[in-house]
């Protein structure tokens, strides 16, 4: 596909870059910080489960990156039942034992949330540095357009304000607002097509598909079950 976008799309060769991002932009946060507590293994256990989604990704969905690099986001083609990563739960185990539980809670908090029509995942969006805001928008603006040419709607989830606004500004809309932890707060966004000539998306709100634990903690990764 021909298209004049300021991204290129991410072969299995990107995967270890686009994990770099991430790990540096979410290390950071408050979401990091719970899932790995240890700040001396956070980057390293964040870069290899992340390592991993990407991948899963790549089967099942697209990545993108801007051209030098800088920022990228990862996306999953939900228009069927996406299976988690093969051997997931033994390979957290194997990576981080002590924090397996908490990927897993933060994969079962989001997949409850998930709408359940046709969409376009955004699972990742990793622009780290001083330069973010405008990396961040560069490289939403033109992997939001490669999805738009495939007539659905599309879905992520917001883990602060900046991340709510940036995809405000790129035509989501926000959805519902659940919490993660003690810290942290997800909003889920939708994002009509605008190929689908206007009809209304059939959801009104994500459907809770499953209780969420109390005290669960649901932008590294919106895993798929």
């Amino acid at each position: 596909m021909n298209m004049s976008t300021p991204v290129i799309r991410a072969r299995w060769c990107d995967t270890g870059r686009i994990a770099a991002l991430v790990t540096e932009a979410l290390a950071p946060t408050d979401l990091g910080a719970w899932l790995v507590p240890d700040e001396r293994h956070r980057p390293t256990v964040l870069a290899a489960v992340a390592q991993i989604w990407t991948e899963h990704a790549l089967l099942f969905g697209d990545a993108f990156l801007l051209p030098d690099g800088t920022a990228a986001t990862v996306w999953f083609h939900r228009y069927r039942p996406i299976p988690p990563p093969a051997q997931y739960a033994d390979r957290l185990t194997d990576l981080c034992s002590a924090y397996r539980d908490r990927f897993l809670q933060l994969d079962q908090a989001l997949a409850a949330r998930r709408p359940t029509e046709a969409h376009n995942h955004l699972a990742l969006l990793a622009a780290p540095g001083p330069a973010e805001p405008g990396r961040a928008a560069a490289v939403l603006a033109g992997a939001q357009r490669w999805m738009d040419t495939l007539s659905l709607p599309t879905y992520a989830e917001a883990f602060t304000d900046v991340d709510r606004e940036l995809l405000q500004r790129h035509g989501y809309t926000h959805r519902d607002t659940f919490p993660l932890d003690s810290h942290t707060t997800a909003h889920s966004m939708w994002r009509c097509s605008p190929l689908q000539s206007g009809r209304p998306s059939r959801n009104t709100r994500s459907p809770v598909r499953r209780p969420l634990a109390q005290n669960s903690v649901a932008r590294i990764m919106n895993l798929a079950r």
